[in-house]
């Protein structure tokens, strides 16, 4: 089966009222970890990458790397741009294959945000390419993406249908509580996403797929492997994966998912080598590496999402 876009997925998404994940890759481990959850449970897919992640494994490497999980899963699979800041970015992954780009200009005005996305939105659907847009900061760290707590901002209901419309795009990421990176909330405080925002955009956008970033639930099993294995983590709270399978049955069709990849690869591979110090055979360590990323997944398309099935 070749690559495809987004445009399918969340139509089937939004009417069944479930999620596609969107899992964000960077090596050959964590894309067969990946797709092999998601072929035991028949789930489609989004293999998101990164501008950090296209620095550090190549962007050949990586669309070899999927083009051979297509050829072992016949799964439908889209390959999505997380988080480019600027047209050239988009364009690069376009005309390298990309069958889906997210251009986030939410650190722009508004304005400028709305002039951008169009700008992408023009090139990418005459490539046939769906896009992502962005209204809206979430704060935290991971990879280019750096918002403190006091320039995060939630999505305003009243600007999501101007901006879709002005824009042309296929989804849009919106600002409800959710947040990059491991450390979520300070401690005591209690995660809580606005789906009060989120019933408002439905309103205004009824039928329209809606995006979460920064939704890994950061379990504290793996923060304590780490942490009794020479790790230094401090405690994280993650997004109750309760709160995520409730926004799935709502207008949200795609949610992110990294950190908990990372957690989950860092927490084996520390216990392997802590267990097995003398071992230098990376084939020994990242096998059951592999294989804690593809039970994270499974966990999440079948509990979380609820896309098992759906392929």
């Amino acid at each position: 089966m070749p690559l495809v876009t987004s445009k399918e997925m969340f139509e089937k998404a939004y009417a069944g009222g479930y999620a596609i994940g969107a899992f964000n890759v960077n090596n050959m481990e964590i894309i067969q970890g990946i797709t092999e959850a998601a072929k035991e449970v028949n789930a489609p897919l989004i293999l998101q990458v990164s501008s950090g992640a296209r620095k550090y494994a190549n962007h050949t490497y990586l669309m070899k790397l999927v083009e051979a999980a297509l050829i072992e899963t016949d799964l439908p699979i889209c390959v999505h741009l997380d988080h480019g800041d600027t047209f050239e970015l988009c364009k690069s992954c376009i005309d390298g294959g990309f069958t889906s780009v997210m251009i986030d200009g939410s650190h722009h005005s508004y304005e400028d945000n709305v002039k951008l996305t169009k700008q992408v939105v023009e090139y990418a659907h005459a490539h046939g390419v769906t896009v992502e847009g962005e209204l809206g900061r979430l704060a935290g760290i991971e990879d280019d993406v750096n918002v403190s707590s006091e320039d995060a901002s939630y999505t305003n209901p009243d600007q999501v249908y101007d901006f879709v419309t002005r824009t042309g795009v296929d989804s849009l990421a919106i600002a409800i509580g959710t947040s990059h990176g491991a450390y979520k909330f300070k401690p005591g405080q209690k995660p809580q996403l606005r789906f009060d925002i989120l019933e408002e955009v439905q309103k205004k956008l009824p039928g329209f797929p809606i995006v979460l970033h920064g939704a890994s639930s950061v379990i504290p099993e793996l923060v304590e492997i780490i942490n009794n294995n020479g790790g230094k983590m401090p405690d994280a709270i993650g997004i109750p994966e309760e709160m995520l399978r409730e926004a799935a049955k709502m207008a949200v069709c795609k949610i992110n998912i990294d950190s908990d990849l990372r957690l989950a690869m860092t927490a084996s591979i520390r216990k392997y080598m802590s267990e097995h110090p003398d071992h230098f055979d990376p084939r020994q360590y990242l096998k059951p590496a592999r294989d804690s990323i593809k039970e994270l997944v499974k966990n999440k398309l079948v509990n979380v999402l609820g896309c098992d099935g759906k392929a």
